[in-house]
Formats: C-alpha cells, sequence, structure tokens
C-alpha cells in the first residue's frame, strides 16, 4: 500500500513471485468511470473507491477460500478502506511503501503509460492516513531489498 508511485506494483510482483503467489495490481479492479476521472486530474472520492475497494476485497476472499495466496497492490490510504480490505483478517498483511514526496513526484514523471497523473500525487498525500497496524518499508531501498524484508517478516510471522 502507499501512494501513487511509490513501487508497489514492482515490489508486490517480486514478493508475490517469491511466495508462489497470484499478484493483481489494485488499478486493475478500478471501474472505467474512476479511470476516466483520475486521466482527467480529478481525484477520486471515497464513493468512486469504495466499490473498487469492494471488488478487491472479494477477490481476496475467494482467493483465500480456494486456498491460495494473492498479493495485491493497492493504494488502501485510509483506515476506512483498510477496513474494507480485511483489514483484521489474519491472513492479511499490510506493508506501506513510504518515502520523500520528491522522490515519488519524479518517479511519476519518469513513468510512460499510466493513468494517475503526477498531479494528483499532492491529494493522495492529502488522503493518506499512515497506518499504525502496517509493516513500513523505506521505498528509497531497491525493490529487491524492500522484496527480501517483507519475505522475512512473512516467513517470521507464519512460523
Amino acid at each position: 500500500m502507499g501512494v501513487s508511485g511509490c513501487g508497489k506494483s514492482t515490489v508486490g510482483s517480486l514478493v508475490a513471485r517469491q511466495l508462489g503467489f497470484e499478484f493483481r495490481d489494485g488499478d486493475d479492479f478500478h471501474p472505467p468511470e474512476n479511470v476516466a476521472k483520475m486521466r482527467t486530474g480529478t481525484p477520486l472520492n471515497d464513493v468512486d473507491r469504495k466499490p473498487w475497494l469492494e471488488a478487491i476485497a472479494a477477490y481476496m476472499r475467494t482467493t483465500q477460500a480456494a486456498g491460495r495466496g494473492a498479493v495485491v497492490a493497492c493504494s488502501a490510504l485510509k483506515e476506512s478502506y483498510r477496513d474494507i480490505l480485511l483489514r483484521h483478517e489474519p491472513w492479511v498483511r499490510f506493508v506501506h511503501l513510504t518515502g520523500p514526496r520528491e522522490v515519488i513526484a519524479e518517479r511519476l514523471k519518469a513513468r510512460a503509460g499510466h493513468f494517475m497523473p503526477p498531479t494528483l500525487l499532492d491529494s493522495q498525500f492529502a488522503t493518506l492516513e499512515t497506518p499504525p497496524d502496517a509493516w513500513s518499508e523505506d521505498l528509497r531501498r531497491t525493490p529487491e531489498e524492500i522484496a527480501a524484508s517483507i519475505l522475512a517478516r512473512v516467513r517470521g510471522a507464519n512460523g
């Protein structure tokens, strides 16, 4: 979890591959209306985000019920969003990728082909409620270093 451009998809896919889990990008769950809104530089509100979060939660429940593991890259900026995303389920872990706004802004400027414009970064930081119960990882380290740290925590938490 974290603001756009923090490396969720890159790190999440590395972690999923190492665990033999499915990887899904939360962006893939957005309805077309949300994507269109963000393309125009308009931030999403809670009403926009609710069906998106519910779709991700449904995927998580279905995957877990089928006995499969999954890693989902999702901004999950507010406590209320994380609650929808099954925060209190013992099989769900949140990892918060954090770092300086300037570093993330540079990443967004360099990113091509994504619907989320860099102009929405400030709205993401304004919405972010830092999670006290998430594992925090500094995005200034390499994706491989972050993934290794997450994997060590997962393996430690699971015995």
